[in-house]
């Protein structure tokens, strides 16, 4: 928010970190508004505060300046610029403030933390694009008490007149009207070195080159070209010096007792050095990378160094670059693919530091242990070790699978050729890798001879026994599950004390997280039993469409997962029963519902509504986002799916899509095959069954695992480690065990929190590719640049019929509802980037489903085969193409989307859909 002050029509506005954007935008001036970014994307900044243009106006209004600088602008062009200029100077510094005015610069000196600050002019067109007016204005350092503050924010404004200011203007054919002056007051940093780094060469152009100055104490010895400086050129990507000059150093400049520099000599050793050591040489490389992505342009950056810390005083684009050079080639290094595909259905979009970091966790924990299940011991677990903490990465926000080590873990398994293939579809991944690629892919170094043969035949002699004994697993898991869980989930953990709910968290993660290791063999159960299906498929029903493996393996018959459907279904019966509770819930906001039902007395409808919570309560979009509150936590999200219900007709029972798949059967295959076939299809319909089950214990575990870790936020909130109780969720798991473990100090975990705050919202502004390679380190030599890492949606290319993956056979027509959250669908086709499982109870308010990511097995797929849905997953662009409102045809059984007619009101945008690149933010 902006801090103002005064109490007329007219606030004046003292601008903080915190203030709105828009206002940032409005008053703070090119500087500012620089600063205001570096602040936002959790860059150490010096506190400050900024008196916006609009204090300027008050004071040019309020004095009677502005009389005067009419005339005077006037002749601004002429020969008689130094004149005018230092008229404009003295009216200025002479004219009274006013009450207002000085209250203003009060409050800024105070919000900047007061003693010595740098009182800096910040142009309301200053460090523009294409005009920088570097050097044009004036900056003051070492600024101590409001009197003296007051006088040098007088000479601020008077910059903005000065003769240089109003040559700079004549030579660009700019107005001579400054449009004013904003003032930056920023706590002045000890600074031990400090420095300039350019990320492109300003003399050259070159874009490849870094470029350091950096010199002992105040960079204002360095600015103003009194002191000889270091300067280092450095490889843009690896950020190696190229080459290396050591200036002179005669002098250093500090902050005195008064206004301004005290000048002081350097002693002889440090003239002959580096100003900076390697290890702080490679943090302004670091850092400046940072920032020019951040800002999306090269930087000129002013940076000081005080007690260890790296500190960014202020950054503006460069202006005279030359054309950039031509791409350097492919970086060397390890091959990786990063894939979206339906992990997006768990881990949409931006996630935050913990969710990542413990979804990470316990998928090592869980392949771990399946890994033991399955017999691997020894040096070759240690190799299985070495993968399974990151199958899974975290790029600027998003969860990505690191594709080959899940090759890796499918080989853990016998029959790789065939689960590599089903594992593709299963995800939904965009392409198949090579066969050669694939063979090369192993969980640990492969024995050879009798050895090695003994050993396969070991591992798979257990996959096989619990290939078998797969269902009678699943029930004795199931049972000790749910035992677990009533121990866990019946807890207020806001009211235990910290260490205990830490306590609690590690008995959760071992008592169910690290038991479900086992029940990955059911996984590899759907993966050979589909396999195996579709093999038969091919071979004998050579014919059969697309879509009829997917129906013939639909588990059939009341499917756990789409419980809350019918639970739904039931709820929506009850309301529209009673007249009273209907007319509530269709003309009360969703997050006044339960107020308003408890205040209207409906005790029956309302003890429905709790009971639904407390059995699918976890159940809810971005269910495994642990930053995301669920049904508990916010009960309005199960009244947006309720008046999305309202209309629909409840039905009884569960429809079997097997039973499109068994006409075809009747038709096209009998006898010997037909019983064969039937006892694969009895597997994969059980194991997916099974699957389903099993997912939602993971809901529940993870809602288990979601209260106690915000019950750890608001303890560290209430020790003062962090401000609120969700700053946790800016932190990783590790740094909460560190901190109750005393491996990490609470000091340092409110500074995580504010740089990654910043970083996180810079990476949702960012347009992520689903899928993308990099050779060596991720982040390092260009990779994410050219994977398509880009600000802003990608462009509609137009096309009329999109194609995808058939899941439900069926075809309909209907109006798109574009839409990234599971509600206002009112019977159109419902079009998204992706689903997860808490849009389950939103189906039945859906003609037809259209999801760009995903796989035929993704929850909502399988539960749509259920109901009935006609629905098409992996349609490449599908929400850039289309936007709401536009007419379209649903074909379930080819796998086409097509567009009949552009929604009538296509000129405005307000019919345009969300783009793909906020679809999952």
């Amino acid at each position: 928010m902006s801090l103002t002050t005064g109490s007329g029509h007219r606030s004046l506005h003292v601008l903080t970190p915190a203030s709105e954007k828009s206002k940032i935008a409005d008053w703070a001036g090119g500087k500012g508004k620089n600063l205001h970014a570096l602040s936002m994307s959790g860059f150490h900044i010096p506190s400050w505060s900024i008196l916006g243009l609009n204090v300027f106006e008050e004071f040019r209004r309020g004095s009677g300046l502005d009389e005067h600088l009419t005339p005077l602008l006037a002749d601004g062009r002429q020969p008689n610029a130094r004149q005018v200029a230092d008229e404009i100077a003295r009216l200025i510094e002479s004219a009274p403030l006013g009450e207002r005015v000085t209250e203003a610069i009060a409050l800024a000196y105070r919000r900047a933390g007061g003693g010595a600050v740098a009182v800096r002019s910040s142009g309301a067109e200053e460090d523009g694009v294409r005009h920088s007016f570097a050097g044009q204005f004036d900056s003051f350092l070492n600024v101590r008490g409001l009197d003296e503050v007051v006088s040098h924010v007088r000479r601020c404004w008077a910059s903005g007149f000065s003769e240089r200011s109003l040559c700079y203007r004549a030579r660009h054919r700019l107005p001579v009207d400054a449009g004013g002056v904003a003032v930056i007051v920023q706590r002045m940093v000890p600074a031990e070195r400090s420095g300039v780094l350019f990320t492109a060469d300003p003399t050259t152009g070159r874009t490849d080159r870094h470029v350091v100055s950096a010199v002992h104490g105040l960079g204002e010895g360095l600015v103003s070209g009194a002191v000889d400086a270091d300067t280092i050129v450095l490889d843009a990507t690896t950020g190696e010096p190229l080459t290396t000059v050591v200036g002179d150093k005669q002098e250093r400049y500090d902050a005195g007792s008064g206004p301004g520099c005290q000048v002081s000599p350097v002693a002889d050793d440090d003239r002959a050095a580096l100003s900076l050591t390697a290890a702080e040489l490679a943090r302004v490389h670091e850092t400046g990378v940072r920032i020019a992505a951040d800002r999306g342009a090269p930087q000129d950056i002013e940076w000081a160094i005080a007690e260890d810390t790296l500190w960014i005083l202020q950054s503006r684009p460069v202006t005279t670059l030359a054309p950039a050079p031509a791409p350097a080639p492919e970086p060397e290094g390890e091959l990786r693919i990063w894939d979206n595909s339906n992990i997006v259905e768990s881990f949409s979009g931006v996630v935050s530091p913990l969710t990542y970091s413990f979804a990470a966790d316990t998928y090592a924990k869980v392949y771990d242990s399946y890994a033991r299940a399955l017999g691997v011991r020894g040096e070759r677990l240690r190799e299985v070790r070495e993968w399974t903490p990151h199958l899974l990465g975290h790029v600027h926000g998003r969860v990505y699978y690191n594709l080959f080590h899940w090759y890796r873990m499918v080989r853990l398994a016998p029959l790789y050729r065939l689960n590599r293939r089903v594992l593709e579809k299963s995800l939904g991944v965009a392409e198949s890798i090579s066969d050669e690629t694939a063979d090369t892919l192993h969980p640990f170094t492969p024995q050879f001879g009798l050895r090695g043969r003994l050993s396969r035949l070991a591992r798979t002699t257990i996959f096989v026994r619990r290939f078998l004994t797969t269902r009678k697993s699943v029930e004795t898991f199931h049972r000790d599950f749910y035992r677990a869980y009533a121990i866990f989930n019946n807890v207020d953990y806001d009211a235990l004390p910290g260490d205990e709910t830490y306590r609690r968290f590690r008995r959760l993660q071992r008592e169910l997280i690290e038991k479900w290791g086992p029940m990955q063999v059911l996984d590899a159960t759907v993966l050979l039993s589909l396999g195996l299906l579709a093999l038969l498929t091919r071979r004998w029903l050579p014919a059969a469409p697309e879509w009829f493996t997917w129906a013939a393996a639909a588990p059939g018959g009341a499917v756990e997962s789409a419980e809350p459907v019918w639970a739904l279904r039931e709820l929506a019966a009850e309301a529209r029963a009673d007249t009273d509770v209907l007319r509530l819930l269709e003309q009360t906001p969703d997050s006044e519902a339960l107020q308003a039902l408890r205040d209207a007395g409906h005790t029956r409808f309302l003890a429905a509504v709790d009971a639904y919570i407390a059995d699918y309560g976890y159940r809810s979009p971005d269910e495994l986002k642990l930053e995301v509150p669920d049904l508990h936590e916010n009960p309005a999200g199960l009244f947006t799916l309720l008046r999305d219900a309202l209309p629909a007709t409840a039905e009884a029972g569960v429809p079997d899509r097997g039973g499109d798949a068994d006409a075809y059967l009747d038709e096209h295959l009998r006898g010997p095959r037909r019983l064969l076939y039937e006892r694969v299809r009895g597997k994969a319909r059980a194991a997916l069954a099974d699957r389903e089950r099993l997912r939602f214990c993971r809901t529940r575990a993870f809602g288990a695992a979601k209260r106690m870790l915000r019950a750890l936020g608001l303890d560290l909130a209430r020790a003062g480690a962090i401000d609120t109780r969700d700053d946790v969720f800016m932190l990783r798991l590790d740094e909460i065990t560190g901190a109750y473990e005393g491996m990490i100090a609470h000091t340092e975990l409110r500074d995580l929190v504010a740089l990654r705050r910043g970083r996180l919202a810079a990476d949702t502004a960012l347009h992520a590719p689903s899928r993308f390679t990099t050779r060596g380190a991720p982040y390092w030599s260009g990779n994410l640049e050219r994977a398509g890492w880009t600000n802003g949606p990608a462009a509609p290319s137009g096309a009329r019929e999109l194609r995808g993956t058939p899941c439900c056979p069926g075809v309909v027509e209907g109006p798109a509802v574009v839409t990234a959250a599971p509600h206002d669908i009112s019977g159109g086709v419902l079009v998204t980037y992706r689903t997860d499982p808490g849009w389950v109870a939103a189906l039945p308010s859906a003609a037809a489903l259209v999801i760009e990511r995903g796989s035929p097995l993704t929850h909502v797929a399988v539960v749509a085969r259920e109901l009935g849905i006609p629905t098409v997953v992996q349609v490449k662009d599908v929400t850039t193409e289309i936007r709401s409102g536009t007419r379209l045809r649903v074909d379930g059984t080819a796998g086409t989307v097509t567009v009949l007619a552009d929604p009538p009101d296509e000129g405005t945008a307000a019919a345009r859909h969300t783009p793909r690149t906020e679809t999952h933010p």
